[in-house]
């Protein structure tokens, strides 16, 4: 019988052959000192390079180190990334689940640091955070990118109402059982999904916690700054306007319980 992991780990990707590799063996290194059961689902968003090859080559070739598994999860066509953190999550068998970016600019060394807010702490989600004061900042944007994503968190926090300091942080930890209406119920299938899973999260009343991590820029992101901004922002609007249509219909959420810490 297979056994149930405790944790999966969702990794949106698309053209990502050069690094999956790294953060592959990053995450073996991790788990093999804690010998847990793990599930690793990379999800294809339709690429045209070598990524799904890299992947199950690793996963045939790695010497066994604890027990991570690790697999591939089709798109069938390019869809976004919010499509396919969608699709992870549905379909991941953990307890928990950690969605990260394919380089991993927030190492897995940190995924504690979440567990904590999470496992002891009784929320819902947790989400890495580049912005807060104790945020460590090791390899920075250029600045210009840094100043489009201050702005845009901005703009966010006007149209939404949510207080986060960083939504975009490719680095969050979910209850799966808490956060599945909330997925079930997204409709972005790009860049903003975080906003949206947030947003409903506010909506269904499951408690998030925003946590400063570490963060090393990394070259190669498929984000196009101008384009994919103005769509990012056009797909919050659209949240807001959905939400106040009725679209988002029942989450089937509760008021957070008063007995969990603030």
């Amino acid at each position: 019988m297979q056994v149930r992991p405790r944790l999966s780990i969702v990794i949106p990707a698309f053209n990502e052959a050069a690094r999956i590799c790294g953060s592959l063996e990053a995450v073996v290194r991790h788990f093999a000192r804690s010998g847990e059961d793990v599930e690793v689902v990379v999800v294809d968003d339709g690429c045209t390079d070598a990524t799904v090859e890299t992947v199950a080559r690793f996963a045939a070739e790695r010497p066994p180190q604890g027990r991570v598994t690790i697999g591939v999860l089709r798109n069938g066509r390019n869809r976004g990334k919010g499509y396919s953190v969608k699709h992870g999550v549905l379909m991941a068998r953990g307890d928990l689940v950690l969605i990260s970016d394919a380089d991993f600019s927030t190492p897995i060394d940190d995924l504690p640091l979440l567990l904590q807010a999470v496992e002891k702490e009784g929320y819902g989600i947790a989400i890495g955070s580049r912005a807060l004061e104790d945020s460590r900042v090791e390899i920075r944007q250029a600045a210009w990118r840094e100043m489009m994503g201050r702005g845009f968190n901005r703009l966010v926090r006007l149209l939404t109402g949510l207080h986060f300091r960083d939504t975009q942080c490719g680095f969050k930890l979910v209850l799966r059982q808490e956060v599945l209406p909330l997925f079930r119920a997204a409709r972005v299938e790009r860049f903003a999904y975080d906003v949206e899973i947030l947003y409903l999260a506010r909506k269904a009343g499951v408690r998030v916690r925003e946590v400063p991590v570490r963060w090393r820029n990394a070259e190669g992101t498929k984000v196009r700054a101008w384009a994919d901004s103005f769509d990012m922002l056009k797909d919050t609007v659209r949240i807001v306007l959905r939400d106040r249509l009725g679209r988002y219909g029942r989450l089937g959420g509760e008021p957070a319980r008063a007995d969990r810490k603030a």
